[in-house]
């Protein structure tokens, strides 16, 4: 027991453990409307596109900053993606979003390391900006993705997609520099500095990717959901809170060595445990109890309290 604890993959082995638990107890108590194979397909599908801005915010989080602009980031690109597939197809719909989702993240490092304050203000200011964009861009009204540009929504295009950003994610963590001095400034940023790690630079450069990342799960998200409405005062905010679960799975478990595969599995769990409350009949206002609860116990769980500190 105490070499598998030890084992690499024993954090894997407790989020597929998770998986199996939840699905069973959402299957006692709801055996027609829950779990079946199709179902569980589905909520593969809602979970594959979810990690995928997952893997884009680990970069920050890693480091210590967060990104609250990424669900106003989502809804730019997407409209985006929507307006460039109208006029040069699936280059427009694949390349939009992604200098989008790109260019919106190297601003947020730029404005974050410039301005010298929290990065929570600084994503949250920044994304009233992106939503008035997404308004000027569809002038107030729904963009609707046309229906021969629907690939990406659905087997196997949707996986083949997620797999490629998973691998880039999980590459660049493993086998590059930035992904080195990613963990260096996360474990101890001055340290690093005094090292000659250039903090502000790969610090930019994480919300470049995080910006990435998000331009991909935008490119799955208009494909699956046909349609996106722009986003005024802040209401894009919610879509930034399931990403960011799957990013503290990927926290929590970065010791073992597998954080995609843990953020991929911790959205799955997620998924699962939204669809179940579903199933048992509960409102859908449930997935944010569901939500804010679970983040509240992944943040309890990954952050490591000091004594006396005053929390601000």
């Amino acid at each position: 027991m105490k070499k598998l604890r030890e084992s690499q993959w024993y954090g894997i082995i407790i989020l597929l453990a998770m998986v199996i638990i939840f699905w069973g107890i959402f299957k006692i108590f709801a055996p027609e409307t829950f779990g079946s194979l199709d179902k569980m397909s589905t909520y593969l599908k809602t979970a594959l596109i979810y990690a995928v801005g997952g893997c884009g915010l680990y970069f920050i989080c890693v480091m210590g900053p967060f990104d609250f602009s990424i669900g106003a980031n989502i809804v730019l690109s997407s409209v985006l993606a929507v307006t460039m597939s109208q006029r040069f197809g699936y280059v427009g719909l694949i390349v939009a979003p992604l200098i989008s989702g790109t260019l919106v993240g190297l601003i947020n490092g730029l404005v974050y390391i410039k301005l010298h304050i929290s990065s929570l203000i600084v994503t949250v200011g920044l994304s009233l900006i992106y939503e008035a964009l997404s308004v000027f861009a569809t002038n107030g009204k729904e963009a609707i993705l046309a229906k021969e540009y629907r690939t990406f929504g659905d087997y196997p295009a949707n996986l083949i997609l997620a797999v490629i950003a998973y691998m880039i994610c999980g590459f660049i963590l493993k086998y590059t520099k930035i992904g080195t001095y990613t963990y260096a400034i996360g474990s101890n940023e001055v340290i690093a500095q005094n090292m000659g790690v250039n903090v502000a630079k790969y610090k930019v450069i994480a919300f470049a990717l995080c910006g990435f990342f998000v331009g991909l799960q935008s490119i799955l998200t208009i494909s699956y959901g046909t349609s996106m409405t722009s986003a005024s005062n802040l209401s894009s905010m919610s879509r930034n809170f399931t990403p960011l679960m799957g990013t503290f799975f990927g926290l929590a478990f970065k010791k073992y060595g597998h954080p995609v595969l843990a953020i991929v599995i911790g959205e799955f769990i997620i998924s699962i445990m939204f669809n179940g409350f579903v199933a048992l009949g509960a409102p859908t206002t449930i997935q944010n109890v569901v939500t804010g609860v679970a983040l509240l116990l992944i943040v309890t769980l990954t952050t490591k309290p000091i004594k006396g500190l005053v929390v601000k």
